[in-house]
């Protein structure tokens, strides 16, 4: 093992500047840095997101929504910038104290109720409209059971592997092979899965897909981190063809681009306030394909 070994202090403190790509977005200390009010929309479902995994859940499961016809799922979604530290202002903090998006305002009601935490709210929006997600029984819990894989996963993936992978500010061998170890032994978890069922808890499309599909699956379909061939995640054959299947829903590729800000620009949508927002990206890229010719 080549790592430089690290004596752990007494008492840790906190150095700003070592953090990696993240540091000016990581502090040990929680609440507002500032005072911004959110803006609100004219629908009753108010979303304040970025389209990272965790946020694409959620915008996938809304388009999901309006395409199977539940016109009560419209929804206005806010871009928050996390570079920008947008996710600290005073506005959003009290949407999601935990400073993290996707966070979801849903005004339906007689009284306002916040919504935190990407599985909290798919299983709000599931709930809310008797969607994606069995009303009881063993299909039910095989459902929740998924969505919940996925949320103690993630950090496996994301904190662990991602950081250490693609954003820390130096490799080291030992946390790049104990978190590449963990996302395969994942990945085979969902392969064997994978092979006996057409969906993750079954032969019905579920939230739990939607979970899952945003990290896994946009990992082997080569979109995080760079690290497919690393990862050698072809190896995956139930993975790959799920994934593509997934890909391939129009709603997907709509959820995909809400509030968007990085990659190519006809797959960005900052803002999205109704279904006529997607036309006009169509527009811009068939315009610049034709200018390109």
């Amino acid at each position: 093992m080549s790592d430089t070994s690290y004596t752990p202090p007494k008492v840790w403190t906190w150095e700003q500047e070592n953090g990696g790509q993240f540091a000016s977005i990581n502090r040990p200390i929680a609440g507002a840095t500032h005072d911004k009010e959110l803006p609100v929309g004219k629908h009753p479902l108010q979303l304040y997101s970025l389209a990272t995994p965790n946020g694409v859940k959620v915008t996938v499961m809304l388009e999901e929504l309006l395409a199977a016809g539940y016109t009560g799922a419209e929804y206005d979604a806010w871009l928050i910038n996390i570079g920008d530290g947008d996710q600290f202002g005073s506005g959003f903090v009290d949407v999601n104290p935990n400073s993290k998006i996707p966070a979801l305002m849903d005004h339906s009601g007689d009284k306002p109720v916040r919504v935190f935490e990407s599985g909290s709210i798919l299983v709000h929006l599931a709930e809310k409209f008797g969607a994606f997600l069995p009303k009881e029984g063993a299909a039910r819990t095989e459902v929740m059971s998924w969505l919940f894989w996925q949320m103690g996963s993630a950090p496996y993936l994301g904190g662990g592997f991602g950081h250490f992978y693609a954003y820390a500010p130096e490799k080291f061998e030992y946390p790049i092979n104990r978190f590449a170890m963990e996302t395969k032994r994942q990945l085979d978890v969902l392969d064997r899965q994978l092979a006996e069922n057409r969906y993750i808890a079954g032969e019905e499309y579920s939230i739990a897909d939607m979970a899952i599909w945003a990290w896994y699956g946009q990992l082997v379909l080569g979109r995080l981190y760079s690290a497919a061939e690393f990862l050698d995640v072809e190896s995956y054959t139930h993975v790959v063809r799920w994934a593509k299947e997934i890909d391939a829903r129009p709603a997907v590729s709509r959820g995909r681009m809400v509030n968007r800000a990085f990659g190519e620009l006809h797959t960005q949508l900052h803002e999205r306030h109704d279904a006529s927002d997607f036309e006009t990206k169509t527009q811009d890229k068939l315009q610049g394909e034709s200018e390109t010719a």
